[in-house]
């Protein structure tokens, strides 16, 4: 099989679970806070990715007006049984548990069937050739108010999927090799043997894949001698935090696990500003074990350039709102051609629900650019990781401000603007890190520009490491995209540019 690309889908795209229909693959990611939640890739060879759609794309199906960040959508599994689709999905500080159910994968979902009888994350959904269905888990128990929690390890019962009650008190199985937090698992049942295939070490740069066999769905099972099959911790592969892999039998009969991984860069790498992204790694069987090969990373390709014009009447699937539908905030009607945000002056980026609408920052070098009318109110551009990492540049018709907001500490540059300034163009722009200067331990330099006439000018150039995923402790990545905090703002356009570093 030719080597896939790697990542296979970039950008924020953490724990994904693959799904094989006929000539037809499905991937499923989490989303955490953002809305739509849930999203759902499709492919024909395993290499090329599109967006179809996403799971949860009513802020009903999700608990997140309020959530915490960290909370939201955590870890799908996506399968296809009876002739439906099944997603199973822990709502974090939400709804909880979750079962969604859909004739197509690019849906409509189903409002969502709260679990019964399940404490824990990060569920899998599978069917012995009887019909029982056996829903396994990471056994999780929040104590108190929810700040510290005890782990059970892998668990497992019995489940009524339609009602989403478990027949049984939850059994535990096999957890691993000892390492920190197993979680993650995924159950297959590949020519008469079950496998069990799981994540250990923590989300971090420990992580890693381990298995193990049995003859039956609930064990007992036995751990396969080379665990952890997986991981790129203690090494310089250029991909870390190598884990939670899912199991996918391709075209040609190989087979393939995607699983998530992250980008370090900075001179530690220790960087990473697209947080977990989806890789995939060739997979091959020996004495009934697998056995991955670790996950490279292709070369850097072309710049991609994307323009959107805003003159269709609904935004496309790669426009993301904060514990909120983008349709709630997204008018294409009343200025046709442009997108019109209308903030209610309460709510700025360091808002749990901002106005603002984003697209996953996909490259290590990317920016985003677009032409704002502001004749009517203030906004601009951010590029995001929570309510307080996230560097912002705005304007009205009379002055453009930069703002850096890392934890508690903001701080802003103005720029008067000449004469009375109804419409201006900003960028903001990732950039590798110097070679020299304090931003060169950081992976790059994020600029917060405005064009003044023929010439763009710098407000604030700075380090990238206080919006990247270790910084902020998330499990996201970075967003960047437009937003609004006074009146009325129109976008004409937005063009997002990115190139990888090689």
């Amino acid at each position: 099989m030719t080597p896939l690309p790697n990542p296979l889908i970039p950008g924020f795209n953490p724990d994904p679970s693959i799904c094989r229909v006929g000539d037809d693959y499905y991937i499923a990611c989490s989303s955490f806070e953002y809305l739509p939640g849930i999203p759902i890739y499709h492919s024909r060879n395993l290499a090329d990715w599109t967006p179809i759609g996403h799971v949860a794309t009513r802020a009903s199906q999700l608990g997140l007006h309020d959530v915490p960040t960290l909370g939201g959508a955590w870890a799908p599994t996506l399968r296809h049984h009876d002739g439906r689709f099944w997603c199973v999905v822990t709502d974090a500080n939400g709804r909880g548990s979750l079962i969604f159910t859909a004739e197509r994968p690019e849906g409509p979902w189903s409002d969502g069937t709260p679990m019964q009888g399940v404490s824990g994350i990060d569920p899998d959904i599978a069917w012995d050739k009887d019909g029982t269905c056996y829903l396994t888990y990471s056994g999780l128990v929040f104590n108190g108010d929810g700040t510290d929690m005890t782990h059970l390890g892998i668990q497992q019962v019995r489940l009524d999927p339609e009602s989403g009650k478990a027949l049984e008190e939850p059994r535990s199985l096999w957890s691993g090799t000892g390492l920190m937090f197993p979680e993650a698992p995924h159950l297959y049942d590949i020519d008469g043997t079950w496998y069990l295939v799981i994540a250990e070490g923590g989300t971090e740069r420990g992580h890693a894949v381990s298995v193990a066999r049995s003859t039956r769905p609930d064990g007992p099972f036995e751990g396969c001698p080379a665990n952890p099959v997986l991981s790129a911790r203690s090494t310089d592969r250029p991909v870390q935090n190598t884990g939670h892999g899912d199991l996918v039998q391709g075209p040609d009969g190989s087979w393939t696990m995607v699983l998530l991984g992250m980008r370090p860069r900075g001179m530690t790498r220790a960087f990473s500003p697209m947080g977990r992204e989806t890789f995939a790694s060739p997979l091959r069987w020996v004495d009934g074990w697998p056995v991955i090969e670790p996950v490279e990373l292709s070369p850097a390709g072309p710049t991609v350039r994307i323009r959107d014009d805003f003159a269709a009447d609904r935004l496309g699937p790669e426009w993301l709102a904060v514990r909120q539908e983008p349709r709630a905030l997204a008018n294409l009607t009343d200025r046709p051609g442009w997108l019109r945000l209308t903030a209610d002056g309460t709510a700025d980026m360091d808002a749990l629900r901002p106005c603002f609408l984003g697209r996953r920052q996909q490259h290590e070098r990317a920016s985003v650019t677009a032409l704002l009318d502001v004749r009517e109110g203030r906004g601009g551009l951010s590029v995001r990781m929570d309510e307080w990492h996230h560097y912002d540049i705005e304007a009205n018709a009379r002055t453009v401000c930069a703002r850096g907001r890392t934890g508690t500490l903001t701080q802003t540059w103005e720029l008067p603007l000449q004469g009375d300034a109804a419409r201006v163009e900003l960028r903001i722009s990732a950039e590798l890190a110097p070679e020299r200067g304090p931003g060169r331990l950081g992976p790059d330099v994020v600029r917060l520009s405005v064009r003044a006439g023929d010439e763009w000018t710098d407000l604030a150039v700075l380090d990238g490491r206080y919006v990247a995923a270790e910084t902020a402790a998330s499990f996201t990545g970075r967003v960047m995209g437009m937003y609004a905090t006074e009146g009325t703002v129109d976008v004409d356009w937005l063009i997002y540019e990115g190139r990888d570093s090689g």
